[in-house]
């Protein structure tokens, strides 16, 4: 693995936030194992849409419930992040971008774009060092520098601690993204008890506004905020309900924020994401329903990191979305959002 110095001060503290987000889990498990699984309606004879240059995965996906926080190096169905069809052309040449989450999935799919067009890349994740080592390696292979911290984005003085440490190591920060996250589904309010909207409120929201607050002292006139949202945040999800509320509060702090920001020419947008292939879902979702994951969409397929990645670089780039500021982009597999 490669050396991380950051790693030993907060991972007795990110260790906690691993047990504690596994109980949370193991729990609904229980939950859904005493239940009978009863088959569906009838399946959809629709194809999955396929509309990018490369084919991408479609259910039936492989049955596999990973173990909370969830690593990508052990998932049966490696998500596609490098996007290799997708040419830099320098619209982030010489700056820096702090990425949470970056390990893995969106996070990392990301990460890489941003250093194929020129960005150094900061890591912030929780404690799965074995995918954030690969995201370093592959940021390195783009020819830009990388640094990796661990911890947990609900403790405040630590993101203060993560932020220093990018302008101390790059000299300065220009972009911001807020994508770490905590989902585990519910089928009932009475299953959501307070232990867990709790971790999931603190991690989601609370998550954002500490790196948000953080990053602000360094952020300049061409700066950027990008927050990852969630379709549940636009349309609600029956099984995700502290999920979707959490994700409908970072859509109304991102327009908020924009407007606090404007007049410092600092720019705040989200992305809104539809079901993607990280592994966020499957250590949420049983190992057989995640078989049928995205295929509810219009194009009756997930998403891959790599379908999502190209938004932020657009909305990170100042020769692209200079004019841009406080919306909430939807890409979600389906018509309307």
């Amino acid at each position: 693995m490669a050396n991380n110095p950051s790693r030993s001060s907060p991972e007795n503290g990110a260790r906690a936030v691993v047990d504690k987000q596994r109980s949370i889990q193991q729990q609904q498990d229980g939950k859904d194992a005493a239940k009978s699984e009863k088959a569906g309606g009838a399946e959809s004879k629709k194809q999955p849409v396929q509309a990018g240059a490369t084919a991408q995965p479609a259910p039936p996906l492989p049955a596999q419930h990973l173990e909370k926080p969830g690593l990508e190096a052990d998932m049966h169905l490696q998500p596609r992040f490098m996007a290799e069809g997708y040419k830099g052309s320098g619209k982030l040449e010489g700056l820096t971008a702090l990425v949470t989450g970056g390990d893995s999935g969106i996070g990392r799919a990301v990460a890489v774009l941003f250093a194929r067009e020129g960005a150094d890349v900061a890591i912030f994740y929780l404690n799965e060092h074995e995918d954030a080592d690969e995201t370093k390696r592959c940021i390195e292979a783009e020819g830009q520098r990388c640094v990796l911290m661990s911890g947990d984005v609900k403790d405040a003085a630590f993101c203060r601690k993560v932020v220093e440490k990018t302008v101390s190591t790059f000299g300065k920060l220009d972009i911001l993204v807020n994508n770490a996250a905590f989902q585990e589904h519910a089928d009932s309010l009475e299953d959501l008890s307070e232990e867990r909207f709790d971790e999931t409120l603190r991690t989601n929201v609370y998550g954002y506004f500490h790196m948000a607050k953080a990053a602000l002292p360094h952020l300049k006139k061409g700066s950027c905020i990008i927050n990852t949202g969630s379709v549940t945040g636009l349309e609600g999800s029956s099984k995700l309900l502290d999920y979707s509320a959490t994700k409908g509060a970072i859509h109304a702090f991102t327009k908020a924020l924009a407007s606090n920001l404007l007049d410092k020419g600092i720019r705040v947008n989200a992305v809104a994401p539809g079901p993607v292939w990280t592994p966020l879902n499957p250590a949420d979702t049983d190992a057989g329903s995640i078989q049928k994951f995205g295929s509810a969409t219009d194009m009756k397929r997930p998403a891959q990191p790599e379908e999502l990645s190209p938004a932020y670089v657009f909305l990170a780039s100042p020769v692209c979305s200079s004019y841009i500021t406080g919306i909430v982009l939807p890409v979600t597999g389906s018509v309307g959002a």
